[in-house]
């Protein structure tokens, strides 16, 4: 079967995570992605290190979010390099970029001018804080959206301070929402046959992704989350839910009626309020865990039925039988190296769809690509 995606153009002017990370979603989907970057040093994500390893030139992070890509060094301040890429967006289905708002629009790419020489195309443009307003000029970093979004107040436990996560997840969730507007500008251009420009932010990734516990504080008389004193693991539900340490590790308590875990644990929980006593409630019950293994704990409450998993770290992940046959892992080659990485996190008909190309080198494809597009002609 042929991938759902192949046959389209991608071109990715991103930089970063957020934009390419959206490229990588419709690369893995069959799209062809040729990535645009600059000839000296390219995309900055290139040396955007997570830590010390270097893998054939390039940080981890530019591996594992530029796979299945091509790439084609320009430079968008200079006259040919500009018009080079301009008659390969001529021909393009997609383009993706997250340049700062104005930026495009100052280089001659800003979506306008880009659908005005080409009807059909689609224009993906994420922002930290959108377009316009009093926001729109601030730096469009993924820790700065989540600590203007609210969402650091929903982590940790009651007497912590604001608690990030432990991902870039304004620009990973940013990349998702674009993707699916994509889709969607796709699927109505193969109704209606015109393109369109599809827009998100980190900040609004960052609000949508609170969209449950927002719902509920805007219909609530605006009372702000209250996170659990103890194990807190969502400001919103009730004991038991949380994390709870063990003798050896630790443990995952979800959503459970209190008199079914009362009787799993010997704890006088029948009858009490969930709510109203969460603290004390999961208080009990950290003490009584606390003296038991974590596999203990486990086989006593799903004896009885209770929803809960041990705590895994990824050494522990990885081992599992369960996580093999998900097959999310593969080794892709570049030169004499060799990449550890993870694959699409979706299967169509069964089956995984797209190539398994490794990250290309600053400008690898540059000269296929113009004379395949006669950017020159």
């Amino acid at each position: 079967m042929s991938a759902p995606l192949e046959g389209l153009l991608v071109i990715d002017m991103a930089q970063f995570l957020s934009g390419p990370s959206a490229a990588l979603r419709l690369a893995d989907l069959g799209a062809r992605v040729i990535k645009v970057e600059r000839p000296d040093g390219g995309d900055i994500c290139r040396t955007l290190y997570l830590s010390d390893t270097d893998l054939a030139g390039d940080s981890t992070l530019f591996h594992a979010i530029n796979r299945n890509k091509q790439s084609l060094a320009a430079d968008l301040k200079n006259p040919g390099d500009a018009r080079r890429v301009h008659r390969l967006i001529d021909q393009a289905d997609v383009v993706i970029q997250n340049f700062r708002p104005g930026v495009a629009e100052r280089l001659g790419f800003g979506p306008a001018t880009l659908r005005a020489r080409n009807s059909r195309l689609i224009v993906g443009s994420i922002s930290g804080y959108g377009q316009d307003g009093p926001w729109a000029a601030l730096p469009g970093q993924d820790l700065l959206a989540q600590a203007v979004s609210g969402a650091m107040w929903l982590s940790g436990s009651a007497l912590d301070g604001p608690v990030p996560f432990g991902l870039s997840v304004a620009d990973m969730l940013a990349g998702h929402v674009l993707v699916e507007g994509i889709l969607a500008a796709l699927v109505r251009r193969g109704i209606g046959g015109d393109g369109a420009t599809v827009e998100t932010s980190l900040l609004e990734a960052m609000v949508d992704l609170q969209f449950e516990v927002l719902t509920t504080h805007l219909n609530d008389g605006g009372r702000p989350p209250q996170r659990a004193a103890v194990n807190n693991a969502h400001a919103y539900l009730a004991a038991p839910y949380g994390v709870y340490r063990t003798s050896d590790g630790w443990l995952a308590l979800a959503m459970t009626p209190l008199d079914v875990l009362g009787r799993s644990l010997d704890l006088p929980l029948a009858g009490r309020d969930a709510f109203a006593e969460r603290d004390e409630i999961k208080a009990e019950i950290a003490v009584l865990l606390a003296r038991c293994t974590t596999q203990a704990g486990i086989e006593r409450l799903r004896a009885d039925g209770i929803w809960c998993a041990p705590v895994s770290d990824w050494p522990t992940l990885l081992a599992q039988e369960a996580f093999t046959r998900l097959d999310m892992l593969q080794r892709l080659e570049r030169g004499t190296t060799s990449i550890a990485t993870t694959r699409a996190p979706v299967r169509v008909n069964g089956a995984r769809v797209g190539t398994s190309a490794a990250a290309p080198r600053i400008g690898e494809h540059s000269d296929t690509i113009v004379r395949e597009f006669s950017l020159d002609g």
